[in-house]
C-alpha cells in the first residue's frame, strides 16, 4: 500500500492526463473558454510599503473572444494576465474560468510569453513533445501531435533544429505550437511579438489570426501597440497608469479579415480614441 504522500503525488501527476483524456473523449463544449474576473485586485508588499499593482477589475469574456489589454508600462497588464493564469494570487476578488475558481496554473489555460521560454537542449519538435508528456501519451502519439502543430505554424521542415538555429519569429512559432498542442480553452499572450522586427511581427499577427479563426480559443492578449490591438482584437480594454484599472472598454467593430498594411477611416478613428485615452 502506498504511503499517503506517495499516493497524493501519484494522483497529482495523473491530474493533467485525466483532464486531457476527459476533454478529448467528451468533445469541446461551446461554453468552454469563458473568463470571469470579479473585483480582482493585487497588492504587493515592497519592504514595509504596500503597493497596488492592479486596482479593482471586472471583466467577462465569452468563449472564443479575442480581447486585448493595452496601457502604459507598469500599469498591471501582466499582473492581470498572471492572475488569470494562476501564477499570481489575488489580494481581493478572483478569477473563474469555465466555472472553476483559478487558484493555480491549469492545463485548460495556455500562456505564451515574449521571451519564447524554449528549452535550448531540445529541438523544435522536442520542445513541443516535452509539454505533451504530462498527458500520458505514447511517444508515437507525442511525435505525431508535435509534427501536426509544427506543420500548422509552418515549421514542419525545421522540426529538428534547435532554438539557437531558429530566428525570433520561428522561436515564437514553436512556442505557439507547443501551447496549442496541449489544446487549452484559454490562450494568454503577454506581448508575444514585442521582441520581433516589424515585418516578422506582421507575419506573426497574420498567423495568429488564422489559428484563432480556425480554433476559436478565448484569447487575452497584452500589448503596448495600439495598431496591433486593433488588427487582432474584438474587445480592447484600456488601462490607466499604476495602480492599473480599466478606464474604458472598446468593442472593435471592424470587419474581418483586417488588412495589416493599411488603415481606413474607421481604424484611424479607433486609433485616435485609444491614443487619447492613453495620453490622459
Amino acid at each position: 500500500m502506498q504511503e499517503p504522500d506517495s499516493a497524493l503525488c501519484s494522483l497529482l501527476e495523473r491530474k493533467d492526463e485525466v483532464l486531457y483524456n476527459v476533454k478529448n473523449q467528451l468533445g469541446k463544449k461551446e461554453t468552454q473558454g469563458r473568463i470571469e474576473i470579479s473585483k480582482l485586485s493585487v497588492i504587493y508588499q515592497n519592504k514595509k510599503v504596500l503597493q497596488t499593482a492592479l486596482d479593482t477589475t471586472d471583466i467577462i469574456l465569452k468563449p472564443g473572444t479575442f480581447a486585448s489589454l493595452i496601457g502604459p508600462s507598469g500599469c498591471g497588464k501582466s499582473t492581470l494576465l498572471n492572475a488569470v493564469a494562476g501564477f499570481v494570487k489575488p489580494s481581493e476578488g478572483g478569477v473563474v474560468v469555465d466555472g472553476r475558481q483559478v487558484d493555480e496554473p491549469d492545463v485548460s489555460v495556455g500562456v505564451i510569453f515574449q521571451n519564447f521560454a524554449l528549452f535550448p537542449w531540445f529541438s523544435a519538435r522536442g520542445n513541443v513533445e516535452f509539454t505533451l508528456k504530462r498527458f500520458g501519451l505514447s511517444s508515437s502519439e507525442r511525435r505525431e501531435r508535435a509534427i501536426e502543430f509544427l506543420r500548422e505554424v509552418g515549421l514542419e521542415e525545421h522540426q529538428h533544429k534547435f532554438p539557437s538555429q531558429l530566428s525570433g519569429g520561428m522561436k515564437q512559432r514553436v512556442a505557439i505550437a507547443r501551447t496549442l498542442a496541449s489544446d487549452p480553452d484559454v490562450l494568454l499572450m503577454d506581448e508575444p511579438f514585442g521582441a520581433l522586427d516589424a515585418q516578422t511581427r506582421l507575419e506573426m499577427q497574420e498567423l495568429l489570426m488564422r489559428l484563432w479563426q480556425s480554433r476559436k480559443k478565448t484569447v487575452l492578449f497584452v500589448t503596448h501597440d495600439v495598431d496591433e490591438a486593433l488588427r487582432l482584437a474584438d474587445i480592447i480594454f484600456v488601462m490607466s497608469t499604476a495602480p492599473g484599472r480599466i478606464i474604458e472598454t472598446i468593442n472593435v467593430d471592424i470587419a474581418r479579415p483586417r488588412a495589416v498594411d493599411r488603415m481606413d477611416n474607421q481604424f484611424i478613428d479607433y486609433r485616435s480614441r485609444i491614443l487619447g485615452l492613453l495620453r490622459h
